[in-house]
């Protein structure tokens, strides 16, 4: 594994020796001296000068003798077969608690709910809704995907050489190729609306939209990132549409949300704004690595 670029101070180090560092922290220590020579001899000489030193020392030598009394025991033992867990079991794990919770059924309910009010004449806007909500569902989903308050065994997995930015990326992925899928049915199942943004107007900003949550959860954490992102989407685009155009006709709705997702200029704006948040989560990959996240704290 590549060590991140933070490395532990004397403090860090004496902290973590006398065990006064907290668990999650502590878990973030140990995952960075897996490949950190010169953290672990920072945090041994700790260890060592610290009152439980001479007690450690004693451990260790007889720890050593009795590994070296057990090594040929242990050279004729057959070893015990361990069966590795299934693929789906894998997979079910790695892709987070949101396509294990109450995630993929809001999704599922969202589509549905909005093709039956479309197609039933209950609610010809039912479109224009789907379009406005789109680009927030793949946020929520992440907002659910990692973190202390959502995975019961976030610290473990956060801590383990595959966590921090990777794992985040690959339940996020996750995410969206269940959520990107059903939503774009959705759309096009619903009636078109001449003029009006397409069944997949939407892709470009929820990319950007989730690109910039992850970005700014090196920052704030993925549910804080994620409720900045999304209420700044509300505020700006969801709220103003909704309150100025709430009462048009669903032809002059929808022709009304066209700067927003179909001309030329919004989707290149949107196109930039997810490079830009992009190359931002490339230079802050490293602060998933480091002890001291917001999430941890």
């Amino acid at each position: 594994m590549t060590a991140p670029r933070h490395h532990l101070d004397a403090a860090v180090a004496t902290r973590y020796a006398s065990g006064e560092l907290p668990e999650p922290g502590s878990w973030q220590v140990e995952r960075h001296l897996e490949g950190c020579g010169a953290c672990a001899a920072r945090v041994s000489a700790a260890a060592r000068a610290s009152a439980a030193g001479p007690t450690l020392a004693a451990v260790r030598s007889a720890l050593l003798a009795e590994v070296a009394g057990l090594a040929p025991a242990q050279e004729t033992a057959s070893p015990v077969p361990v069966r590795p867990p299934g693929r789906w079991t894998r997979l079910r794990w790695a892709a987070g608690p949101a396509l294990r919770g109450p995630w993929l059924p809001a999704v599922a309910g969202v589509c549905l709910v909005a093709l039956v009010l479309a197609h039933g004449g209950a609610s010809p806007q039912a479109r224009t809704a789907l379009l406005l909500l789109a680009p927030l569902l793949p946020l929520a989903g992440v907002a659910l995907s990692y973190g202390p308050h959502t995975d019961p065994l976030h610290e473990l997995t956060a801590t383990s050489p595959s966590g921090g930015l990777r794992l985040l990326l690959v339940r996020s992925a996750a995410v969206l190729a269940v959520c990107v899928p059903a939503l774009t049915v959705a759309g096009a199942l619903l009636p078109a609306v001449e003029g009006g943004p397409g069944p997949v107007a939407w892709l470009l900003p929820a990319l950007a939209l989730t690109l910039g949550a992850l970005a700014l959860g090196s920052y704030l954490g993925c549910r804080n990132a994620v409720a900045v992102v999304g209420g700044l989407w509300s505020l700006g685009v969801l709220g103003p549409v909704t309150v100025r155009y709430g009462a048009l006709p669903a032809e002059r709705l929808d022709q009304a949300l066209t700067p927003w997702f179909s001309s030329p200029g919004a989707q290149a704006g949107w196109a930039g704004a997810a490079v830009c948040c992009a190359v931002l989560l490339a230079v802050r990959r490293h602060s998933f690595d480091f002890f001291d996240r917001p999430e941890f704290s």
